[in-house]
């Protein structure tokens, strides 16, 4: 199955959290912290989106840092993914 995102959302895939510090102390999964980096898994077409023309910036295959409470969870085939809007994708990493 393939999440197909519509008008000016983005399928996003989180990447892993940190599991150690810096200082290389190992972190449980309850204390990590979610992480904000995704990679762009699918990008919708754009289009018209409250009444102004939207042109999608972002590309699949690029990491992203999105905003905190952004998006919508969805759990497909044992993945789990998110549905954001582009407006939520703060910036993009590169390398």
């Amino acid at each position: 199955m393939k999440l197909v995102p519509l008008s000016d959302r983005v399928v996003l895939q989180q990447v892993e959290a940190e599991e150690t510090t810096k200082s290389g102390i190992i972190l449980s999964s309850a204390a990590q912290e979610k992480p904000q980096e995704a990679k762009v898994l699918a990008v919708g077409p754009g289009g018209i989106v409250d009444g102004k023309e939207v042109k999608m910036q972002v590309k699949v295959g690029q990491k992203v840092i999105y905003s905190k409470y952004a998006g919508t969870e969805v759990k497909l085939d044992g993945e789990t993914y998110i549905v954001v809007r582009e407006s939520d994708i703060l910036a993009i990493v590169e390398d």
